[in-house]
C-alpha cells in the first residue's frame, strides 16, 4: 500500500519558487506561479511579500496563506498540471 506523502516544510527561494520538503524525505524546488490562478490567488500573485508569507498547515500538511488559499500537496508532489491549465487546453469543435 502506498503511503500518502504530504509537505513537511516550504521555504520561498526566488520569485515564486519554493523549496519543499516532503514527508517521504524528498526535497524539490518548485515554481508555484502556474498554480497561483483564480481570484483567491490574486493578492498572492500581485504581491511577492504576501506570496512569501506562505506556511505549512501542520494539520493538513500543505502550503497555505492567511487568506485561506492552499495548494494540494498531491499536485505538488506528483508534478501535476494545474487544473486551470488542463481545462484551458481542452478543445471543443
Amino acid at each position: 500500500m502506498n503511503k500518502i506523502v504530504r509537505i513537511r516544510f516550504a521555504n520561498p527561494t526566488t520569485g515564486y519558487r519554493v523549496e519543499i520538503g516532503f514527508t517521504d524525505g524528498t526535497k524539490r524546488e518548485i515554481d508555484l506561479e502556474p498554480y497561483l490562478h483564480g481570484p483567491i490567488f490574486d493578492p498572492i500573485r500581485k504581491d511577492l511579500s504576501i506570496f512569501r508569507s506562505l506556511r505549512v498547515d501542520q494539520r493538513m500538511k500543505t502550503i497555505v496563506w492567511e487568506n485561506g488559499a492552499d495548494i494540494d500537496p498531491d499536485v505538488l508532489y506528483q508534478g501535476l498540471v494545474p487544473v486551470w491549465m488542463e481545462s484551458s487546453q481542452l478543445i471543443t469543435h
